[in-house]
């Protein structure tokens, strides 16, 4: 994998832009059920507002780990023609010969058999390869190697 900032392509900006829209308006909503000085009534009313609590920390962190995702992706650029990155097209052999050609994207959103996004097992270990490169990864089958045959931005 590549170290330092991924880029991101511009339909996963606009998705992770949405999720961010409505992860906000979600938290707005539940902050504004916590109760702030006013006593809690009964061990049921006290559950309610911890589990509350609970589901905005939850929101927050989403929200962190998108805008990081997205202030990431606004320094790293555009992916490098010879090295895989999100949005390349790559073309791999597989250990058993067979070959496949996949897109590597930031997030499915629909199911896709030629997507592998960024942060899949082979996704993970595509990113930074040349053409050439043999990666070793895990599946749920044992790990498994297979080959950068081309690729394309």
């Amino acid at each position: 994998m590549t170290d330092g900032p991924q880029p991101i392509s511009p339909e996963a900006r606009r998705a992770l832009e949405r999720e961010l829209a409505e992860l906000r308006a979600d938290r707005a909503k539940v902050a504004a059920t916590l109760r702030s000085e006013d006593p809690v009534g009964d061990r049921a009313d006290e559950a309610d507002e911890l589990q509350r609590a609970d589901d905005v920390a939850r929101l927050d962190e989403r929200i962190g780990a998108i805008e990081g995702r997205l202030r990431e992706g606004a320094v790293a650029g555009p992916p490098p023609a010879d090295a895989v990155g999100v949005g390349s097209t790559v073309t791999v052999r597989f250990a058993d010969g067979a070959e496949s050609t996949v897109h590597v994207g930031e997030l499915a959103e629909a199911p896709d058999l030629d997507l592998v996004t960024a942060d899949s097992p082979l996704g993970r270990a595509l990113l930074g390869r040349h053409a050439g490169d043999t990666v070793t990864y895990r599946t749920p089958e044992g790990t498994t190697t297979a080959t950068v045959v081309s690729l394309s931005s």
